[in-house]
């Protein structure tokens, strides 16, 4: 088996394990209020390419993790990501139609259910996480919650997307326009990582600080495609509305860099990413697969 089909063959599988697990924990559509439950499993299931989910289980494959302490931590992160693609898609955000090749949530529902949901699907994250054991150590899994927190918030996520906000048709530095984006992507992606190596063995000190630099240079990358592939995709490939960034004019690394600069910083924060990777061995190996795939995604 060639090394891209044994990925591909990995990420299917635990794509096909979130779905079943997601499904599980989020309430069920029959159970009121119904139509909350609805639109949070609408919100959550049936589509993403479950990235971050991915992020955690090649993190915790590193330590030697089990599938079943991973999918939990995987769950509480896709969560907080699926609330807040709902609340960015809302009109005060960036008023999105397409999410995942359909509707948003506000528009198959309404605006209030909208914000309901993501605000029950933010609370199930933390719900999740804190109501399984997802390491050895309950102070682990303090610190797990922690992270996840500080990464949802004002230091992170939240802080991040009123930084874009407030950004709009402002001229931004790339130093300015990186720190906006480690907040509003990177940050997840960090947690993603960093919950996923704390389900298993303990690294040291040394070995989580490298981690975690590399989730941090996978998060920066993550979002130079993103702005890239806003330019050169359509919309039916990115299942979201393509030249939205530019239509708003928002700051992006294809407006401050240009196409081809853009592509090149990409090439190089793998390249930083990866060898972070360099102590750590095969036991790195889907880290190193999922850094470049993030990179070379094409959708």
């Amino acid at each position: 088996m060639s090394a891209r089909s044994d990925f591909q063959t990995w990420s299917f599988a635990i794509q096909q394990q979130m779905e079943l697990a997601l499904g599980a924990v989020l309430p069920p559509s029959d159970h009121l209020p119904q139509r909350l439950h609805e639109a949070m499993r609408y919100a959550v299931l049936g589509g993403g390419k479950r990235v971050r989910p991915l992020l955690v289980f090649a993190a915790g494959e590193l330590v030697g993790a089990g599938a079943e302490r991973l999918q939990y931590a995987a769950c509480a992160v896709e969560l907080i990501h699926a609330y807040s693609l709902v609340h960015d898609d809302m009109p005060c955000m960036d008023d999105d139609q397409l999410r995942r090749g359909k509707p948003t949530v506000h528009v198959q529902f309404d605006d209030a259910t909208a914000l309901l949901a993501g605000d029950a699907l933010q609370t199930a994250a933390f719900e999740v996480l804190a109501g399984r054991t997802v390491c050895d150590e309950a102070s682990d899994q303090v610190k797990m919650l922690k992270i996840l927190a500080t990464a949802s918030g004002a230091a992170g996520m939240a802080g991040g997307q009123a930084i874009d906000l407030a950004s709009v048709g402002q001229p931004l530095s790339l130093p300015e326009l990186e720190n906006m984006h480690i907040l509003k992507t990177g940050a997840l992606i960090r947690a993603s990582v960093l919950l996923g190596s704390y389900c298993g063995e303990p690294l040291s000190s040394t070995e989580r600080e490298r981690l975690d630099r590399f989730a941090k240079l996978v998060g920066l990358a993550f979002q130079v495609v993103d702005d890239i592939l806003d330019v050169e995709a359509d919309t039916a490939t990115l299942g979201k509305t393509a030249g939205k960034d530019a239509a708003h004019d928002k700051p992006t690394y294809v407006s401050l860099l240009g196409l081809k600069q853009a592509k090149q910083r990409a090439a190089e924060l793998e390249a930083e990413a990866l060898d972070c990777l360099s102590s750590f061995g095969e036991r790195a190996q889907r880290l190193r697969e999922l850094a470049h795939f993030i990179v070379h995604r094409a959708f």
